[in-house]
């Protein structure tokens, strides 16, 4: 099978296309024929090395994945062969990534596509779908009524928590660095989107929310407690998913005051019920239209190099070039 692949940590050209062997499902484990993969932030931190992992080499990265099954091992019971899949957790913890023709994967962390939905769209809503979701439901227990501000409503986990907060009869607030991204957010659910370049998000989010936000969701590398604390109503509950090297100041009078509550969280921490629980919404809401997904950018397996190289710009130097997923396309 093709496969793109590293032999050792470096930098995005270190992502090399080539031929592997095709993997045999193990038990409680399914083969899937790719068609579509996406690219996350935490793939680039592992394969340049940032986030240290035991990897087997040649080592496959990748979280998510949309395909077919195309063989099953021993115990596998709620999959078979031909079904419509999708997956994520993947490329973590010493397993084998998803850029890859054919992967094998625990059915756990494998789930049925419906019909409609294309797999480019399962593959860009998978880990940053479930990550949207445990934030939302899990940690924050956001109920309908209640007012949310997502940092970075056009991004890709910032795209989720709009639609699913939306969905969920939330009101939304978020911010946007152009108006075009503002008018994606509005198009995803959000009634009131701030221009942060040009805005104080402080400002803003008082006029429309004067009694505070009831949840406030922080996607920044670098968050500001300060603002968030002022800004969330009593018992608010902050949500954190990004800011991994960052040291910020803490108000911790108003913050026990208020009695907010901040909830720090990680995707591929998630039990496989937890996962479960998440996927089985998320693939309810695409098949209705509830939830879309924001792909961004598209490339080729052989152009995987190109894809990581885009996503780790768009992380570290850039993020307003990045409006969404990249998705990487396979077995055309």
């Amino acid at each position: 099978m093709k496969a793109a692949f590293i032999t050792e940590t470096g930098p995005a050209d270190a992502l090399q296309v080539g031929e592997l062997p095709d993997p045999t499902p193990g038990p409680g484990q399914v083969v899937i024929r790719v068609y579509a993969s996406a690219i996350n932030p935490i793939d680039t931190y592992i394969r340049n090395g940032t986030i240290a992992m035991e990897l087997p080499l040649p080592f496959v990265p990748g979280c998510d994945a949309a395909g077919v099954v195309e063989s099953v091992g021993p115990g596998v019971k709620r999959l078979s062969i031909g079904d419509r899949v999708w997956c994520t957790n993947q490329g973590l913890l010493g397993r084998q990534g998803t850029l890859s023709e054919l992967i094998a994967v625990d059915e756990h962390w494998t789930f049925k596509l419906p019909e409609p939905v294309p797999y480019e769209d399962a593959a860009a809503c998978a880990l940053v779908g479930v990550t949207a979701h445990l934030g939302l439901f899990r940690e924050a227990q956001l109920e309908p009524g209640e007012t949310i501000l997502v940092i970075g409503g056009s991004g890709g986990v910032g795209s989720m928590v709009v639609q699913m907060a939306a969905a969920t009869g939330a009101r939304v607030i978020t911010t946007a660095g152009s108006e075009a991204k503002a008018q994606v957010c509005r198009d995803l659910g959000a009634e009131e989107v701030i221009l942060y370049k040009d805005e104080s998000i402080a400002d803003r989010t008082k006029a429309f929310a004067p009694d505070g936000v009831n949840v406030l969701w922080e996607t920044r590398r670098e968050p500001d407690f300060d603002m968030a604390i002022d800004l969330m109503a009593g018992r608010g509950r902050m949500v954190l998913m990004a800011g991994r090297d960052a040291k910020p100041a803490f108000p911790v009078g108003p913050f026990y005051v208020k009695e907010c509550s901040l909830h720090g969280f990680v995707m591929f921490k998630a039990t496989p019920m937890e996962m479960k629980n998440a996927a089985e919404d998320i693939s309810q809401w695409l098949a209705s239209g509830k939830l879309s997904a924001n792909i961004s950018a598209r490339f080729s397996l052989d152009e995987a190099a190109q894809a990581h190289a885009l996503q780790e710009s768009a992380t570290l130097e850039d993020s307003s070039q990045l409006a969404g997923k990249i998705i990487v396309t396979l077995n055309n």
